[in-house]
């Protein structure tokens, strides 16, 4: 397997122009800016000119004094002052204009990404430019091993899919896992004949019953010592927001300690796209079907994460595959989380077939949910609050998100107009929250023993054990 790179990411839409970034880039370099920000080709708009860290660079095959090379290690096109002899030719190789001249000294001036933390980045008051460190999680698991079986029947572009396997090869083998009826499962996560696709302990209980059970499996284990087993579920919108939410619901309430994951494809999609508690308003579904008497679905979906906030869990957030380095840091601190209270993490997940988008777009949709403040990124936790992981600021508008979804396409400009209301709804009460102090201490934790009857502190030797899983 090849290795992959962390890279500078630019989003032109967000761009003010403001040039802080070539600003902050000179000074860290003390000389020209390794960046440029240049008019875009309709009016008020703005590009970057930026080394691209290209695979195959140009810039390398025409240097004739071998002053440049591509890191193998961290996939940054390096120039080694050395051995230039200033033809700059590398300038004209580049298509990018990614390498500039400092005419102060007649010399090269390229970005080398600040040793993985670009002064570009940390000034950007708008979001436009963002470090992305997916490279890292590929190289760090990407050998790891992947624990379902390859050949599950997900449909074509699957998220669902990539998030069960990119979840368990981040929590690992020492875990007990619950999937109730839904996509997962029926992929063939539990199968037939005693044959299971996963390569952990995992059970099937009913839809209505899977926190309840994973309560039971926490305090055997806790009876028997094992403190190291992250006991978890990996459950659909349905089993979690609608017929199983009295279980998840009680679950948190008594602290029970367990990793709860909803996997929100908003809709019961391995049975006929059917719609669910976090339909969004609007969606087209197979019960809230689009024409002349109805026009999607009429009631606003439920607001799921921020309902279990009121529940106190030890730890609440929202993920998305959009934001993979998001979504891999939540992980660790759900898990952590788990061994002192409930946790919980909702990921959603578009559906390629319930939601009519091509699978090519799958990602691409995570992203503009997220960046449209339709699922904003945040997470909660009962001693510190309620934090934004991803600014709210400068969001696209959610029409923007709504017409590469296909059941949102028979959407009026009335309807819409009641998405956007409701999504800064959302947001605004998402910041008033983020802005309100966290609650006393004495709150925070019920008295000892007062949830599961044997405790499970988690002990820095398990905790390590988890850590070499």
């Amino acid at each position: 397997m090849g290795a992959a790179f962390d890279s500078i990411s630019f989003k032109a839409s967000l761009c003010d122009g403001c040039g802080d970034c070539m600003t902050a880039c000179s000074t860290a370099k003390q000389g020209a800016s390794r960046i440029s920000i240049v008019p875009g080709a309709k009016a008020g708009t703005f590009e970057t000119a930026i080394c691209r860290q290209c695979g195959d660079p140009k810039c390398v095959q025409v240097c004739p004094s071998g002053a440049l090379d591509k890191d193998g290690g961290n996939g940054v096109v390096g120039w080694d002052a050395s051995k230039c002899v200033d033809c700059l030719l590398c300038t004209a190789g580049c298509a990018y204009g990614g390498i500039a001249v400092d005419e102060t000294v007649a010399r090269v001036a390229k970005c080398d990404q600040c040793d993985g933390d670009p002064a570009c980045v940390k000034v950007c008051p708008t979001g436009a430019l963002e470090y992305r460190k997916a490279g890292t999680i590929f190289n760090q698991y990407g050998d790891k091993e992947d624990l379902f079986v390859p050949g599950l029947s997900g449909c074509q572009g699957c998220n669902s899919e990539l998030i069960m396997r990119h979840a368990m090869r981040k929590i690992g083998r020492n875990s007990v896992l619950a999937t109730p009826p839904g996509c997962i499962p029926g992929m063939g996560s539990v199968g037939y004949n005693g044959k299971t696709g996963t390569k952990v302990p995992v059970f099937h209980p009913l839809l209505t019953n899977t926190a309840s059970m994973l309560a039971g499996i926490r305090r055997y284990y806790d009876r028997i010592g094992r403190k190291d087993i992250v006991v978890m579920a990996l459950a659909g919108d349905g089993g979690t927001s609608d017929c199983g939410f009295h279980a998840v619901s009680g679950a948190a309430e008594r602290g029970e300690k367990v990793l709860y994951v909803c996997v929100d494809n908003e809709g019961y999609m391995n049975t006929g796209m059917q719609r669910s508690g976090t339909t969004p308003y609007g969606s087209w579904t197979s019960t809230t079907p689009v024409g002349e008497h109805m026009k999607g679905k009429t009631q606003d979906a439920k607001n799921l994460p921020l309902i279990m906030t009121a529940h106190k869990c030890r730890y609440v957030a929202t993920a998305s595959t959009g934001y993979m380095e998001d979504l891999y840091e939540k992980l660790d601190r759900a898990v952590e989380a788990s061994f002192e209270g409930f946790s919980y993490l909702h990921i959603y997940s578009p559906c390629p077939t319930g939601w009519r988008v091509p699978s090519s777009k799958v990602i691409e949709a995570c992203r503009m949910s997220v960046d449209s403040n339709f699922n904003p990124l945040w997470e909660y936790t009962n001693s510190t609050g309620l934090r934004f992981t991803h600014s709210p600021d400068n969001a696209y508008p959610v029409a923007e998100y709504v017409k590469m979804i296909g059941k949102y396409r028979h959407l009026s400009q009335d309807q819409l107009a009641h998405i956007q209301a409701k999504v800064d709804e959302q947001v605004a009460l998402l910041k008033l929250m983020a802005a309100e102090s966290p609650p006393p201490l004495a709150a925070h934790r019920a008295p000892t023993g007062s949830s599961t009857p044997v405790g499970a502190e988690p002990t820095q030797s398990a905790r390590r054990e988890i850590a070499r899983n």
